[in-house]
């Protein structure tokens, strides 16, 4: 016996093949046939599809006579983002923060007209929605879609896969929303993704979603990809997975995802502060902080992986750093690493040695991503 869950798809993947393995309380394929390698090229080369339906989909309306902007200013009390400036259509990155400063979460939000919609990481969700309901729950009605499925179709071939089925989702650009008519029901679209390329995120009814991974899979230029090829994929493009590159105890300035807290919430912004850890994260933001999130490069063919200590010598010195996610890139043809280190240490081209099995490597602190992005902007 089993306590994992089963996505509405799990039948199709076991058809096609898959390895399936545990991942965040969910029976997940980790890879199909084709392999792990193969996959990820596919995908950079034509499109993949990706069951993402373990993650968590939730909506958040106004109370009775309530407006949107009341929702939003709701949702800003617990995240460091102007979601009151996020425009009809839109989406955007936001980060659940704690009184600490850590983050609990990191999310996307959609401002869909009359409501917000918003998808959080699977492994977090019931705690989020517990969190939401009990700081926000009496400013706006929370609704958890629990009948929707969700999948994601990148790579530069995801344009043409999906505007075969909707045609109007050509037009949208990196991070616009909306909501088409098909025939598998009204898709819920982001033009927004995991690894770094163009495509989209794709919300349907559980009853169709069989039918639209058919439809996309019947072309020769879509392929299903599992979790595997996800992780490099992420990787080569320098994105986050909570739980290995954030947690509770990781500030956002630490994280390096500065770019995600807009001017109106910080420090002199219209509505500066009110989320929880403002004084630390504010603080950060302009003194900086003590240790830094940074991209590696080791020298050879051989991953340095997770919980790699760093240090600042070849022999003795002092440790400054842990490796917290790395995997070979395919597509940059070495491997690659993100690691957090002491401020001091985290320079461009800063050479630093990894210690694996008892003998210390060479790596170099390098740009992220570590493949250019090819969002539709």
């Amino acid at each position: 016996m089993t306590d994992l869950k089963r996505t509405s798809l799990f039948d199709m993947h076991v058809e096609l093949g898959a390895k399936m393995v545990p991942f965040a309380g969910y029976e997940m394929p980790v890879q199909y046939p084709m392999g792990v390698m193969q996959e990820h090229n596919f995908t950079r080369q034509h499109a993949g599809l990706f069951d993402v339906s373990h993650m968590g989909q939730v909506i958040l309306r106004p109370q009775e006579g309530g407006t949107v902007a009341d929702v939003a200013l709701a949702l800003e009390s617990l995240v460091p983002v102007d979601i009151l400036g996020l425009k009809d259509g839109r989406q955007r990155y936001a980060l659940f923060t704690n009184d600490d400063g850590g983050i609990l979460d990191d999310l996307m939000v959609a401002n869909r007209g009359d409501h917000l919609f918003l998808v959080v990481n699977a492994a977090c969700k019931d705690q989020d929605i517990a969190h939401m309901r009990a700081k926000i729950g009496g400013q706006c009605v929370i609704e958890v879609i629990t009948d929707r499925a969700l999948v994601a179709l990148q790579g530069p071939a995801a344009e043409a896969a999906l505007a075969s089925i909707v045609p109007a989702a050509a037009d949208m650009r990196f991070m616009d929303v909306a909501v088409m008519a098909s025939d598998f029901g009204p898709l819920w679209i982001s033009r927004s993704g995991y690894t770094g390329e163009d495509g989209y995120e794709i919300s349907v009814a559980e009853d169709q979603a069989r039918a639209l991974c058919a439809a996309l899979l019947e072309r020769d230029d879509v392929a299903p990809i599992g979790l595997g090829a996800r992780d490099s994929l992420r990787l080569e493009a320098g994105l986050c997975l909570y739980g290995s590159d954030l947690d509770q105890t990781t500030s956002p300035v630490e994280a390096s995802l500065n770019w995600a807290m807009q001017k109106a919430r910080r420090t002199g912004g219209a509505r500066e502060g009110g989320f929880p850890g403002a004084s630390r994260i504010l603080s950060e933001l302009a003194a900086g902080a003590a240790r830094q999130r940074v991209g590696l490069l080791p020298e050879g063919r051989a991953p340095m992986r997770a919980g790699t200590k760093l240090f600042d010598a070849a022999e003795g010195g002092a440790e400054v750093g842990e490796i917290t996610s790395g995997a070979f890139g395919p597509s940059i043809g070495r491997p690659m690493s993100m690691a957090y280190v002491q401020t001091a240490s985290a320079a461009l081209g800063t050479e630093l040695w990894g210690e694996v099995r008892g003998k210390r490597l060479p790596v170099t602190v390098a740009d992220m991503p570590f493949r250019p992005s090819t969002y539709k902007r």
